[in-house]
């Protein structure tokens, strides 16, 4: 059937560009292995020795600070949180660590996410561009971190029941999160809103068919740094808004958006709550193994650790969450290609127009290249999405 569809040049097209990527995938993996391995084994202990000398000569080079008005509160509330003096060591070991591991990857995270993307055809970005989405990128990644590494770290040194709170904090965050969602993609790209007319009007009926309110229909503005086509769902209740990328404007036929806006429809009405309970269940359960680990590292004196809640038992801490992500991505994987697969049979009982769904289906395989029949490992892996070839064959 795919070789109906796709004729030998497409795949052979979609297969150059994905067998790179593929490969780039157990080339990530086998990074991760080698810079947690080096950090454990030799890069702990003198980064750690490192970023005490730093901050040392910061307070020395800025000792008035902390008797300045105004400004002296802040140091002063970090001491509070953090239990008393060497937060600044342990801020500055834990960026540093993560800017070096971020470091490791830049390679291929430049080739394949910019010269591999503009070689087949897939981005329009320039390089100025690139490097600025990516700048954001880190400091996206870099101050969430460091602020939650921080708080539990400072707590932890007070309660031994610590992360109870930071999981009941959490569970709630996983509640409030999807709210914000709308704002997240604002940081990369563009929004306007959808302008009156045929698509708009056939959107607000479809999802009144479908007995789902929402905010707004937004256009996202993608078309000056990629051709794929995209669209998604965001927020939830009074914040909940349908986006579209220009690119799915450019490509796709009004009964063909449609389809898509179906399907993205379909996982409005999936319950939720189990995946929710999963989530705040196993962070809860991730923070008692961290509780474990800190201890155990200051029981064994490992890095020269004397005390729980140093923070040198956090590249442990790492190493075990990336250990367990790649334990448990098979998993959620799973789990989300079933979501997607009724999602779809969702969109073809809304709109009842099999043929149009199936033509959407194959537009996209094609202009974003999509493999129709990727290897095996990789959707075990934890690939979010069924092959296009599964998805086909559960519609016909």
């Amino acid at each position: 059937m795919i070789d109906a569809i796709f004729s030998p040049e497409a795949l052979a097209e979609i297969r150059a560009y994905k067998d790179p990527l593929y490969a780039s995938r157990l080339a990530y993996e086998l990074i991760s292995l080698g810079v947690w391995a080096l950090v454990l084994g030799v890069g702990v202990v003198p980064l750690y020795a490192w970023s005490g000398r730093m901050t040392a000569r910061f307070d020395r080079r800025f000792s008035s600070l902390r008797s300045a008005p105004i400004v002296r509160t802040v140091p002063r509330a970090l001491d509070r949180i953090w239990g008393g003096p060497g937060w600044g060591a342990a801020v500055l070991f834990l960026i540093v660590l993560e800017q070096a591991n971020m470091l490791a990857f830049l390679p291929l995270d430049f080739y394949f996410g910019f010269i591999h993307e503009r070689n087949f055809g897939m981005s329009t970005q320039s390089l100025g561009s690139y490097g600025w989405d990516y700048s954001k990128s880190v400091v996206i990644a870099m101050v969430p971190l460091a602020a939650l590494a921080f708080g539990m770290l400072g707590l932890a040194r007070r309660l031994s029941k610590w992360w109870l709170i930071i999981g009941g904090v959490g569970a709630f965050g996983l509640l409030f999160s999807a709210t914000i969602d709308p704002y997240r993609s604002q940081v990369y790209f563009d929004q306007v809103p959808l302008p009156p007319g045929e698509v708009r009007e056939a959107i607000t009926a479809l999802m009144r068919k479908a007995d789902i309110d929402f905010k707004d229909v937004l256009v996202e503005k993608t078309l000056s740094k990629t051709v794929r086509v995209q669209a998604y769902f965001a927020g939830k209740g009074p914040t909940r808004t349908i986006v579209l990328n220009d690119a799915l404007l450019k490509e796709l036929t009004t009964p063909e958006i449609l389809a898509v806006v179906g399907h993205e429809a379909g996982h409005v009405h999936e319950r939720r709550w189990l995946g929710q309970l999963g989530s705040t269940l196993g962070l809860l359960g991730f923070l008692y193994v961290i509780e474990l680990l800190l201890r155990l590292v200051a029981r064994r004196g490992w890095w020269g650790v004397k005390e729980r809640a140093d923070v040198r038992t956090l590249p442990l801490v790492f190493v075990v969450f990336w250990i367990a992500t790649l334990v448990i991505s098979p998993v959620s994987g799973a789990f989300s290609r079933h979501r997607e697969l009724e999602a779809d049979q969702f969109a073809l009982r809304l709109t009842g127009d099999v043929p149009t769904f199936r033509q959407m289906l194959i537009k996209l395989a094609r202009v974003n290249k999509m493999d129709p029949d990727p290897p095996a490992w990789i959707v075990l892996k934890g690939w979010s999405h069924p092959p296009i070839r599964e998805r086909l064959e559960a519609i016909r």
